[in-house]
């Protein structure tokens, strides 16, 4: 009799233990899960953007890309100019730099207006008519572009750089600007890389000139 009921008491005193085991590890479990899962929303907040950066611009970003897109592309079709008409490795390196920077930057400035719900912008220079060497914009005319397609070597090389001297010129105007009105945080950053990059490139290409 007395071994059957410290049996009992023994098998009581282990069925509440495994109870309370059983309990405490489903309230450790639940508060790590729920602790995993209060820690997985605040980082999904965090990392969030708190607004679409690209929502925000104003006319004169939607201007700045409109109108650096022509530019950028007269830009890279003198570029690609100088493919067979010189054999100075100067000109040559420099016109294949302009090429792989301004290219993806007419991507980018596509991209922007679109996101913006802007119509598409135009590689043709006639749409930024009126915006050629007397209005500061540094775009060249047809007779321009004419005259560089018939010249060659020394040439060449003395009209491709004076003119693109005088492109880079007006993009580093139309990009401060930009730098000065613009609101979207991304084409103001872009209007600043493009006075850095160009004025260096102005510098590089005087130099050239002698």
């Amino acid at each position: 009799m007395r071994n059957t009921t410290r049996t009992a008491t023994v098998l009581a005193a282990t069925a509440m233990g495994v109870a309370l085991v059983a309990g405490c590890s489903d309230d450790s479990s639940s508060s790590s899960m729920e602790g995993h899962s209060m820690g997985s929303s605040t980082a999904m907040e965090s990392s969030a953007p708190s607004a679409d950066a690209a929502a925000d611009f104003s006319d004169a970003d939607v201007m700045f890309a409109t109108m650096m897109y022509p530019h950028h592309a007269q830009a890279v079709e003198m570029a690609d100019m100088v493919e067979g008409r010189t054999t100075n490795p100067d000109v040559i390196a420099l016109a294949g730099e302009i090429s792989a920077a301004q290219q993806p930057e007419m991507d980018q400035l596509a991209s922007w207006l679109s996101q913006w719900g802007q119509p598409a912008p135009s590689s043709d220079a006639s749409s930024m008519e009126g915006m050629d060497h007397g209005s500061g914009s540094g775009m060249m005319t047809a007779q321009d572009m004419e005259s560089l397609m018939t010249a060659s070597g020394p040439d060449f090389d003395r009209q491709w750089l004076t003119m693109m001297i005088e492109h880079h010129r007006g993009a580093v105007t139309m990009a401060e600007k930009e730098i000065a009105d613009g609101e979207n945080p991304d084409a103001v950053a872009l209007a600043r890389t493009i006075v850095e990059t160009q004025n260096e490139e102005i510098a590089r290409m005087q130099q050239l000139l002698g």
